[in-house]
């Protein structure tokens, strides 16, 4: 019955969100129009005209907006897993109101999963559609960035959702996006080639999920094979949500079933 029974969830979420959606599908377009405009064609102009042959030989709009795509939908996976877990659970407790029906723990961390993947999936299909109204790649080849984009963003609502049952109160949240969220934003390859890091800091970018989605992405619209095997990564990223979703079970168990 886990199933069925998330799929409840999952229904309840956009049943809310039938009532908001208007706003944040503005801002999905917004968004990626903002970064590229400003970072890809502003930004850009300078680097490109410092580097003739470019970074991976394209312009740096074409090598930021794949790893743009993968960012945005980091955050937004970030997001999920902190503010509406730390709402159901503390500030509307509509989590243990679900509990109080046939629900049960399984069946309500994935329903959460469900419906934060469908976010991160309307994101970064927004932010593909705003690449291919830039020219960076065609509309196909841009839905097919969306998928490592996806992983990526899947794996992030996972792993803040099973540190954020965790925490006694949202005072832990601003101090996980300021050192685990941003740093990898910044350090994950979106810029820059994670070669150019410090030796010291470079395998801390490799084993994050953000540098594995920003190099299967960036393969699919620069050509370039991406330095660890599709398959390799893809499987990490995996890993990272299903071992993200079964940890977040049991502290949701304790905290809130009597």
């Amino acid at each position: 019955m886990t199933v069925p029974l998330s799929l409840r969830v999952a229904e309840a979420e956009a049943r809310f969100y039938r009532r908001t959606w208007r706003g944040s599908v503005v801002s999905s377009f917004v968004t990626p129009i903002l970064y590229l405009l400003a970072m890809g064609v502003g930004l850009g102009s300078l680097v490109d005209a410092n580097l003739p042959e470019g970074l991976d030989n394209v312009s740096y709009l074409t090598f930021l907006a794949p790893g743009l795509l993968v960012a945005t939908a980091m955050q937004t996976g970030a997001a999920e897993g902190a503010w509406k877990v730390m709402a159901g659970m503390r500030w509307r407790e509509t989590w243990k109101a679900r509990l109080a029906s046939p629900i049960g723990v399984p069946s309500l961390v994935l329903g959460h999963m469900i419906w934060s993947a469908a976010r991160v999936l309307m994101v970064s299909v927004a932010f593909a559609i705003v690449m291919a109204a830039f020219q960076i790649a065609p509309l196909l080849q841009s839905f097919l960035a969306v998928v490592p984009a996806f992983l990526v963003g899947v794996a992030m609502v996972a792993i803040t959702t099973s540190f954020t049952v965790r925490l006694k109160s949202e005072a832990g949240l601003p101090m996980y996006f300021r050192f685990v969220v941003i740093p990898m934003f910044l350090f994950s390859g979106v810029f820059f080639p994670v070669s150019n890091l410090p030796d010291w800091l470079q395998p801390i970018a490799l084993v994050t999920p953000m540098y594995h989605g920003v190099e299967l992405a960036r393969g699919i619209v620069v050509g370039i094979p991406p330095a660890i095997a599709p398959a390799i990564s893809v499987a990490y990223l995996l890993v990272w949500i299903i071992a993200g979703t079964y940890f977040a079970v049991s502290p949701v168990r304790r905290k809130l079933k009597p």
